[in-house]
């Protein structure tokens, strides 16, 4: 007997099971404002050299101090990390190019630009000139966090369930992302971004299992769409709270209190009845599975879920069997399918965010320009809800990556003169790239079996591994390398994922052998 059976007899799409969406979605809300946290608390507003010439140019005007002071760059701008090693008076009366002075590097400090941002770390540390890759390496920190989270919630959640692992997230995320916001130096808030990623991965493993494996068939794909816009939904509203709380240790706490109301309704939140019955737990399956039923009003299918019944739901494994990461290698097609799914999820996770770090051309402000990407990922994936069924996850995962792939490739032969059509493409990219993502979240839950499908969803994480960025610098070495670089990925996922079974209108696979088997 297959767990879908059962799902279906007690509803598997009633109050019990929107519940569950709603908790989900409420705790989710944090996760993208934390993962896209980086783009206002590390902005970098312009600065300049501060000028202490001990007093030497103290009756002069602003504009006469700067002009004798910092060098000009070639389009006329102050430049931001070089001054005069004297001041330079003669300028007053252009009687020498500016150009033939030497310069030196800032001696005492920077002075910053508030208007946009109140302060930043960036402004808080001086992360800027020569100092500038701290500043990106915060976000290459954040992503190993949360790396490693998913490679220890996965292992914890299988091992002692997923319940009691999504309170441990939730509790230990909101204490590391608010202590992060009391930093009194780089190094401490390095340390503290990092196990903040580390605890907040959890609540998305976690969160999505228990949607997933609570829902019939036919509702799975809603449920991954209604994920993935919850990630849409806290993308767009950090713009928001960013643009009313502009300093950055209170829009670290701002964007992590919505946590206490996760933890509230913690309470509500069901263990996943498939891992109950995998690890031989078949008196808590059927009391969990009866409290859906009474929630959905089924009571009178509950007759059926008598020990006996759940005792053949599992019958090709072994019950109490603790599954590893080992599992996913140990046979055959699972180390296909492993392989498969990794190369996907790199390929998809590399040009969603190439591309969201590399649109540009929108003429928008910060706030706008985040906001505007939100919305796209929304536009795009409403058609995938209708298209994971329509046409099936493996058709709608080749054509995303392929459409990607195209827009990728048009932008590498339009002159970079052409703005407008360039950000037209480019934004077309992010909306296709956006339901790739979005696709490949339900599609690879779906291809592994329940015993293994905790440690399949560390795949997940690890290719978030931060080198996107690593991509994007290799514009030093020929301009459209990165898009071309790109562009490659993009037609290498749509060419693997055509390999990949479909699983649309199919039953989940329940042991290691309905994988060997298929």
């Amino acid at each position: 007997m297959k767990f879908e059976d059962i799902i279906t007899e007690i509803n598997g799409f009633g109050r019990f099971q929107k519940m569950i969406i709603v908790i989900s979605f409420i705790g989710c809300f944090t996760v993208p404002c934390h993962f896209m946290l980086n783009n206002f608390i590390s902005a970098v507003p312009s600065h300049r050299c501060n000028m202490d010439d001990g007093g030497a140019s103290e009756n002069l005007t602003l504009a006469q101090k700067l002009r004798v002071s910092i060098p000009a760059e070639d389009d006329g701008s102050l430049s931001s990390c070089q001054m005069y090693a004297e001041p330079q008076f003669h300028l007053l009366h252009n009687s020498s190019n500016s150009s033939q002075l030497s310069s030196v590097p800032c001696r005492s400090g920077w002075v910053y630009d508030n208007s946009t941002f109140k302060s930043t770390i960036t402004s808080q540390w001086d992360l800027v000139c020569d100092s500038k890759g701290k500043n990106k390496a915060t976000a290459t920190i954040f992503f190993v966090g949360v790396m490693f989270g998913a490679l220890t919630f996965g292992s914890l959640s299988d091992r002692f369930g997923c319940r009691i692992m999504l309170l441990v997230s939730y509790v230990s995320a909101i204490i590391f992302a608010v202590a992060s916001s009391f930093s009194t130096s780089y190094v401490m808030f390095a340390v503290l971004r990092f196990f903040t990623g580390f605890c907040i991965t959890g609540i998305v493993i976690v969160t999505y299992v228990l949607s997933v494996e609570w829902v019939d068939i036919k509702h799975r794909k809603l449920v991954g769409v209604v994920d993935s816009l919850s990630w849409s939904f806290g993308s767009s509203m950090l713009a928001a709270i960013a643009y009313m709380v502009n300093d950055w240790r209170l829009l670290v706490i701002a964007v992590s209190s919505p946590l206490i109301l996760g933890i509230l309704t913690w309470r509500w939140m069901p263990e996943s009845a498939r891992w109950l019955i995998a690890n031989g737990r078949l008196e808590d399956a059927q009391t969990y599975l009866r409290k859906c039923a009474t929630m959905n009003g089924t009571e009178q299918e509950t007759r059926s879920l008598d020990i006996t019944t759940l005792s053949t739901v599992v019958v090709t494994e072994k019950a109490g069997r603790k599954y590893t990461y080992l599992d996913l290698v140990r046979t055959l097609k699972m180390r296909v399918l492993v392989l498969q799914t990794g190369i996907v999820w790199f390929c998809v996770a590399t040009a969603f965010y190439g591309i969201s770090f590399n649109i540009s051309g929108f003429g928008l402000n910060i706030y706008l320009t985040h906001f505007s990407y939100a919305a796209v990922e929304v536009l795009a994936k409403v058609p995938v809800f209708f298209l994971l069924d329509r046409i099936g996850r493996r058709l709608t995962m080749v054509g995303s990556m392929l459409m990607v792939g195209i827009c990728l490739g048009i932008n590498i032969l339009v002159p970079e003169d052409q703005m407008v059509i360039r950000t037209v493409v480019a934004v077309t990219g992010k909306a296709f790239s956006s339901a790739s993502y979005t696709t490949i979240v339900l599609y690879s839950s779906e291809l592994y079996p329940t015993v293994v499908r905790y440690q399949a969803a560390v795949l997940q994480s690890f290719m978030l591994l931060p080198h996107f960025p690593s991509i994007l610098l290799l514009d030093e070495v020929w301009k459209p390398l990165p898009q071309v670089v790109l562009f490659s990925v993009a037609i290498l996922g749509a060419l693997v994922s055509q390999t990949l079974r479909e699983t649309c209108d199919q039953c989940l696979p329940e042991s290691i052998d309905d994988i060997e088997l298929h």
